[in-house]
């Protein structure tokens, strides 16, 4: 019984050392990126992604708890607008503010996570003529400091199958309506 508990003791202990020193490798920022193809005139695109309520008609999180209390904050659409949610433990908590609007081409949010872990991240979503279509880029950039940063790792899988997701409500949502 005492060898036992020294062999899980002292794989316990590497774990962790792989950890921590594995951490120090590891970039603390992260890029996630994905992108789809509507067709449908950039107007209307730019009228399902250009405000805090348009963005609920397709967000992929608005799934995860319907439940979700949601309060918004100044003029929806402008600059500095901004909306509170608070979810069950897959949506979490947070602040979710407008900071950059370019009509027809980008808008930019700046994302405060309170819950289930404190984090800040900006998002974008650009919209560019592709043939007849718009496509539509859906970024998020942020960044973990030591030794959270680990989550880099696991960035691009967990948010960019979310984006997709999201992105292919807001094609279905855009090319039928």
């Amino acid at each position: 019984m005492k060898k036992v508990l020294k062999i899980i003791l002292i794989t316990i202990v590497v774990l962790a050392a792989v950890f921590f020193i594995g951490a120090l490798f590891i970039p603390k920022t992260y890029h996630v990126e994905r992108s789809v193809t509507i067709n449908s005139p950039r107007e209307k695109v730019w009228s399902n992604v250009s405000s805090l309520h348009g963005l609920h008609s397709w967000s992929p999180w608005i799934e995860a708890d319907p439940n979700v209390k949601i309060t918004y904050e100044g003029q929806d659409g402008t600059v500095g607008a901004a909306y509170h949610w608070v979810g069950n433990s897959d949506v979490g908590e947070g602040i979710q503010t407008i900071s950059k609007i370019e009509p027809q081409n980008t808008f930019g949010t700046h994302i405060h996570f309170i819950e289930p872990m404190d984090g800040e991240s900006d998002a974008n979503i650009n919209l560019a003529n592709e043939g007849t279509g718009t496509k539509v880029t859906w970024s998020l950039d942020g960044k973990d400091s030591y030794p959270m940063n680990v989550m880099v790792l696991f960035m691009d899988k967990i948010i960019g199958d979310q984006y997709t997701k999201g992105l292919n409500k807001l094609k279905t949502l855009c090319e039928t309506n």
